[in-house]
């Protein structure tokens, strides 16, 4: 009963990250502000938010690779692999993209502190999507635990 909850948990946790990633993407592409010159300043103007949508990207693209091998295992009750490679791509994807998000949101979040010029605006819709990407980045955190734990037990709680 506790591994079925768990592999539920997983999934639902591979959505939330999913969903929290495409938000702080679709903010942030959408963050824009006029100069007064009369010229648009966008996101990928600054480096710092491009980094942000960047990594919001890759932990995205990972997660959407993830989603069908959890609703898999949720369905079947069993690994599409197991104890082959999926474990270790877990184990390690998980690990990766979840320290990748953070340097995300903490470059993000120094634009906070950095912010000079430019419209107030501009930088509070910066501000939540780098908090929508640190939302992923925490539900990424949980599932980088729930990998360990498949990865370290021989019989593991996911089978």
């Amino acid at each position: 009963m506790a591994s079925k909850a768990i592999r539920n948990g997983v999934l639902i946790l591979r959505i939330f990250t999913l969903l929290a990633l495409a938000a702080s993407i679709a903010l942030m592409a959408l963050n824009y502000f006029d100069n007064v010159d009369g010229s648009e300043a966008k996101f990928m103007d600054l480096v710092a938010y491009s980094y942000v949508v960047t990594t919001a990207g890759i932990g995205f693209v990972y997660t959407l690779i993830q989603i069908p091998f959890a609703i898999y295992n949720v369905i079947k009750e069993k690994r599409l692999i197991p104890n082959g490679w999926l474990k270790v791509f877990d184990f390690y994807g998980d690990k990766v993209v979840a320290l990748l998000l953070a340097t995300g949101v903490g470059v993000g979040f120094e634009m906070m502190r950095v912010s000079g010029g430019g419209s107030k605006k501009f930088y509070d819709r910066g501000n939540i999507s780098t908090g929508l990407l640190f939302v992923g980045f925490i539900y990424m955190a949980f599932l980088s635990i729930f990998s360990s734990i498949r990865f370290s037990s021989k019989k593991g709680y996911f089978k």
